[in-house]
């Protein structure tokens, strides 16, 4: 059993306080990863409370992403993360119901290569606004 530690809880809290939009987003991802990570171990293992309760988890955090889609300013870009969120948030649910791992394996794959992406922005962001700074 785990134990809390305030540090640690310090520690999450200033991190998100402190993050920008994009590293926020980059941190939903890791957290469904993390959950989806340990619902693929417990369906594994026939824990099948584990189990729901991890994919659910998971499940809530793709509908928070869904919940931060700018769909007027996003475009197409938000309309086609909305279907890729939408496929993610269903096969879970199907997953969970069906004992199917592979459907784990599949939203961690189209999780992991839209995070890359993310990451890949939030790079270029930092970048750009160095170079801003040394410009001024």
């Amino acid at each position: 059993m785990a134990y809390p530690n305030p540090n640690l809880d310090l520690y999450r809290k200033t991190a998100v306080n402190s993050a920008s939009p994009l590293q926020l987003i980059i941190m939903l991802y890791d957290g469904a990863l993390k959950q989806l990570n340990n619902g693929k171990r417990a369906m594994l293992q026939n824990d099948v409370f584990e189990q729901n309760k991890c994919l659910v988890k998971a499940q809530k955090i793709i509908a928070e992403l869904i919940s931060c889609l700018d769909m007027k300013q996003g475009a197409e870009i938000a309309q086609n993360l909305l279907a890729l969120y939408s496929f993610c948030y269903n096969k879970l649910v199907e997953c969970n119901i069906e004992d199917n791992v592979n459907g784990i394996d599949q939203v961690m794959v189209v999780l992991s290569n839209l995070k890359s992406g993310w990451v890949e922005l939030d790079k270029v962001t930092r970048v750009s606004s160095e170079l801003r700074h040394e410009a001024a």
